[in-house]
């Protein structure tokens, strides 16, 4: 999925070109220009982006300052402390010309000093969740969401409680960046998003997580888990549209937005091109077993993801190739007042 990031590289090098004043972000006192990269997670592709960043960073400095030194660069890397760090610094490049540092921590919350950041990312995590709603276990509330684990295809209540959790979790991520980013300095965030008023249910993503909760429900009149184990688990993921998204920044008022806009983040998937399918569960797999590893025992997991493979996803993925296609990823660029 990081690499989608790729797919909106041209028109984040044209913003940042025209709006970042690399000389009101440095002075003769403080010659560095700091990155950070929100939710890393332990790919190479972070480096990649970062890269691309002080590409642009350094261009926009020799035009505004021809004869002068290119001042150093210090990027930080943040996701919680489960992540896989360790692996993540082995894909370093050994030719990189900044000074790297891993920092731990939500990145709902403060994780660095005031003013101490000029240009940030955050590529394909400002949808995970930072909780799931009480409320979709709760029997007695009308969010409950009994036989699903996710909004795809649930009720209105439902969705409205992951659109209020993930809107104040954005929020939250804001003001944390305001303190931390310098006036004028740059935040760029792109995630899997879905058209204002477009049903989940349509999205690949959405096609797969029903195909989660129709294996587990499987499972569970098997009598191999309990109804009530399925009951009680949700996915923490919610895939705002831009609209969701610019009303956060908008009522927050700490950044004025740049750039918006959708994409397709798959554009080498041609009319001729397919996805493998056991090479795309693999991938999932990678990346959302945690999630279910904390609430169902391993075996259970193991034949869960077997299951999916099998049974649910032949019967949707063709379907799930041709959403893959959809403008379904969405960027934004946003400049701290």
């Amino acid at each position: 999925m990081r690499r989608a990031a790729n797919v909106t590289k041209d028109i984040i090098d044209e913003v940042i070109t025209k709006k970042l004043d690399v000389k009101s972000l440095s002075s003769a006192s403080n010659r560095t220009i700091r990155l950070a990269d929100f939710g890393c997670a332990f790919g190479p592709n972070t480096f990649t982006s970062l890269q691309s960043l002080i590409d642009i960073v350094k261009k926009k400095y020799l035009s505004q300052f021809p004869n002068e030194p290119m001042p150093e660069f210090q990027v930080f890397f943040n996701d919680q402390p489960s992540n896989d760090f360790n692996t993540l610094f082995r894909f370093l490049p050994p030719d990189r010309e900044y000074f790297a540092a891993g920092v731990l921590g939500s990145f709902h919350g403060r994780v660095f000093p005031k003013s101490s950041l000029h240009v940030v990312q955050s590529n394909y995590a400002l949808h995970w969740l930072s909780k799931v709603p009480e409320s979709l276990v709760d029997k007695n509330s009308p969010a409950w969401n009994k036989g699903k684990i996710h909004y795809a295809g649930a009720s209105d209540e439902v969705l409205k409680a992951y659109g209020e959790r993930w809107a104040e979790d954005l929020n939250n991520f804001l003001n944390a960046r305001a303190e931390e980013i310098v006036p004028g300095g740059m935040l760029i965030a792109i995630m899997p998003s879905i058209p204002d008023g477009m049903p989940y249910s349509e999205l690949a993503n959405g096609l797969l997580y029903s195909s989660f909760e129709s294996t587990l429900l499987d499972m569970s009149k098997r009598g191999i888990i309990s109804e009530d184990q399925v009951d009680a688990f949700n996915l923490p993921i919610y895939a705002a549209p831009p609209g969701e998204f610019a009303a956060v920044v908008e009522k927050n008022g700490y950044f004025d937005i740049e750039a918006i806009g959708l994409t397709n983040p798959a554009p080498w998937l041609t009319d001729d091109a397919h996805v493998d399918m056991k090479e795309y569960v693999r991938h999932i797999r990678a990346s959302m077993e945690g999630m279910f590893t904390k609430h169902f025992p391993n075996e259970i997991v193991d034949e869960m993801f077997e299951q999916l493979l099998v049974n649910k996803l032949p019967k949707v993925f063709d379907k799930m190739e041709r959403a893959y296609k959809d403008k379904i990823q969405s960027y934004y660029v946003l400049q701290r007042k």
